[in-house]
């Protein structure tokens, strides 16, 4: 299942050359991930208060593709890529249009309490396929 999350490049979000910074990507990328856990019914405080889980980016593969500039409407796509029993691997994309300006595979780990990996809990990666 793809998600897509609309984004308005603001003046903040550039350089001095006028174009995204290349920082705000992952800023982009990381609210549509949180929108898109959100939709699926996850709510990350209960998440954290009940199960003791929480999710941080392990790794990511970053490619700037063209450049976004001020007031440019964009789309932040995500697609789970594979789900393992710790671990959450995405697809994601900013477009602007049909025109992909940048891509990622974002590698997110489930940490417990103790900052330990741990186990997805409950129907968690059932949710995420769905």
């Amino acid at each position: 299942m793809m998600h897509r999350w609309p984004v308005r490049v603001y003046y903040e979000d550039t350089d001095l050359a006028g174009i995204v910074y290349y920082a705000n990507y992952l800023r982009f990328i990381e609210r549509a991930r949180t929108e898109w856990t959100r939709e699926l019914g996850i709510d990350q405080t209960r998440l954290k208060q009940d199960e003791g889980a929480v999710f941080a980016v392990r790794r990511i593969e970053a490619d700037y593709l063209r450049p976004a500039v001020f007031d440019d409407e964009l789309i932040v796509t995500t697609v789970p890529a594979r789900i393992t029993p710790a671990r959450i691997e995405l697809d994601q994309q900013v477009l602007r249009e049909d025109e992909v300006l940048f891509t990622a595979r974002v590698t997110l780990a489930c940490l417990g309490a103790d900052m330990r990996p741990r186990r997805l809990p409950g129907d968690l990666a059932a949710l995420m396929r769905s």
